[in-house]
């Protein structure tokens, strides 16, 4: 028995009072979504999870990447929150297993990768640099002689 999927044919009604909480908790993750296509993968709806699983303050220092079988592959930012997250798996666990139900996510694995920095738009523009520096050379006539004599010199 799948448990997304539960046969509630032939259960008791305790069975399913017992088992509403995980469903609307599924609804929530997977009106979340916001997807296009019928089906949603086990691997949208752990990605949909990690944030309640976490709490706010690690899901902005982490992104689900993949589930492979049954391992959820996490991305965190360095080593420091790779140790700590580690150290809080049988909780993590414990909470994806609540918003999931059981069997979905058995074990997590955190990969270090290094946060991308976003484009930064310039505060003020860089005065341009001139092209050449006779530019500088405020008489015409001196500008002239001098790229002359550059040229020669470099000839």
């Amino acid at each position: 028995m799948h448990p997304l999927r539960p046969a509630l044919i032939g259960t008791g009604l305790r069975d399913k009072i017992k088992f509403l909480p995980t469903m609307e908790r599924a609804s929530k993750l997977i009106r979340g979504l916001r997807l296009s296509g019928d089906a949603i993968t086990p691997e949208q709806l752990c990605c949909a999870a990690w944030p309640e699983a976490v709490g706010k303050k690690i899901a902005g220092h982490t992104r689900p990447a993949k589930l492979v079988r049954t391992r959820l592959v996490v991305e965190v930012e360095d080593h420091t929150w790779q140790r700590q997250l580690f150290t809080l798996t049988p909780h993590i666990l414990n909470n994806l297993e609540k918003t999931l139900g059981r069997g979905l996510v058995e074990d997590l694995e955190f990969r270090i990768v290094p946060r991308r920095r976003e484009p930064v738009m310039a505060r003020q523009a860089l005065p341009a640099l001139p092209a050449d520096d006779a530019d500088a050379i405020a008489d015409p006539v001196m500008r002239d002689l001098y790229k002359l004599s550059r040229k020669k010199a470099q000839a």
